[in-house]
């Protein structure tokens, strides 16, 4: 084993993130020379090249990326580690939840609210991003939970997940489609219309091509978008008929109505997530403690 002191890898890490020596200088208050000679020790004992230097800017290596995956994880969790030590004796510490913008209007705003009331000291620290994406959060260490949307194959395998909610997801329309409202329609004949949905980046996107997949249909939407109220107001006006889960829809809502399929679509849940090898903060354990009566 290679023996390499720390501070080379927290300034490769600097100098990796910003993809600038001087930038990277500053955050590590040292000179820039530095930062420079910190990089070709590094290199050496490693006997790769990490960086391609230009006079424009700085690249990774193909190499340089391999040690980045490792390293950035690696420098979250010390940084994680540092802030959990530095808070334990504020009320709560920190927590950092990773969630879509969806999940937290239409579900966990209550719980946010509730946690605030109990630990008014504590910092909470919400990353919007995709369920597929909160995984990743996740998996770098750059979120303590996740509440994303379930079943999730991005989710790692050293990840405990708790499923808190189940929901089933819709098909809605504007007045525009009036005379689809009442019928039941199959998924073969769904395609006839423009279909808007969330885009490949969810797995909310990975499951509807699934299940058309399994009925031997081609689903080609017309839109895809990053956010479930913006298909909502989408299909409000007529652009065409959304999916959505069915808890972003008010019962009191007149100018949209959900679809009826012959399919029935399988039901999903949300779950929250965590590294099961990683010890939590107290702020987290609390939240964690908000759900475990609400477990399915």
């Amino acid at each position: 084993m290679i023996d390499i002191n720390y501070e080379l890898y927290k300034v490769f890490y600097h100098v990796a993130s910003t993809l600038n020596f001087s930038e990277a200088s500053k955050q590590l208050y040292i000179s820039q020379s530095a930062v420079s000679q910190s990089i070709k020790t590094l290199e050496r004992k490693l006997d790769q090249t990490l960086f391609i230097r230009s006079t424009k800017k700085v690249q990774l290596t193909p190499e340089g990326e391999i040690l980045m995956r490792h390293v950035e994880p690696a420098m979250n969790l010390i940084q994680k580690g540092e802030t959990q030590l530095l808070d334990a004796a504020s009320t709560g510490g920190q927590i950092r939840i990773g969630a879509s913008d969806t999940i937290c209007r239409y579900f966990l705003i209550p719980y946010l609210e509730r946690f605030h009331k109990a630990f008014p000291g504590a910092h909470i620290k919400v990353i919007n991003q995709t369920s597929m994406k909160c995984a990743e959060l996740l998996r770098n260490g750059l979120v303590d939970l996740t509440v994303v949307n379930f079943p999730n194959n991005h989710l790692g395998t050293t990840t405990s997940v708790m499923r808190i909610k189940k929901f089933k997801d819709v098909f809605i329309a504007g007045k525009t489609f009036q005379e689809l409202k009442g019928e039941t329609l199959t998924f073969s004949q769904l395609l006839k219309y423009p279909i808007l949905m969330l885009d490949k980046n969810s797995t909310t996107n990975e499951f509807l091509h699934q299940v058309f997949q399994q009925h031997q249909l081609d689903l080609v939407p017309e839109i895809e978008l990053t956010s479930n109220d913006l298909l909502i107001d989408l299909a409000r006006i007529g652009l065409g008929i959304a999916f959505v889960p069915d808890y972003c829809i008010s019962p009191e809502s007149d100018d949209i109505f959900i679809l009826h399929t012959k399919e029935e679509l399988p039901e999903r849940e949300l779950a929250i997530a965590y590294n099961e090898h990683l010890p939590l903060s107290r702020a987290s354990m609390e939240f964690l403690s908000y759900f475990r009566d609400k477990t399915v």
